[in-house]
């Protein structure tokens, strides 16, 4: 199972435990036991402890992956890009020094 896979059960259960508590508020409202102003109170403060939960294990998670592709040494998306525009250059380099080989500046 990969990180993704577990990610996508959390989000899932999460969603699936939001709405069991609308249906619990929603029937705690009509037994009485709540007014709508109350029930919607409630139901915007555990979607705000809920996204505030999703915010830190987003957080948890990217900090867990990049420590597991630092251990790893996998390059980074920068680091990729530095390469990728050192390998331009030389490869220019070279092509210019080439074609001025080629017009007999050849030095020997």
């Amino acid at each position: 199972m990969t990180v993704a896979d577990i990610i996508k059960k959390a989000m899932l259960a999460g969603l699936g435990a939001q709405e069991k508590a609308k249906e619990f508020v929603e029937e705690l409202v009509k037994t009485g036991e709540l007014s709508k102003g109350e029930a919607s109170s409630l139901v915007k403060e555990w979607v705000s402890k809920a996204e505030d939960s999703r915010k830190e294990l987003d957080q948890k998670v990217k900090d867990a992956l990049a420590t597991t592709l630092e251990k790893l040494s996998i390059p980074s998306r920068d680091d990729m890009e530095r390469l990728e525009k050192k390998v331009q250059n030389l490869t220019a380099r070279i092509a210019k020094l080439e074609g001025d080989e080629g017009k007999g500046g050849g030095g020997a």
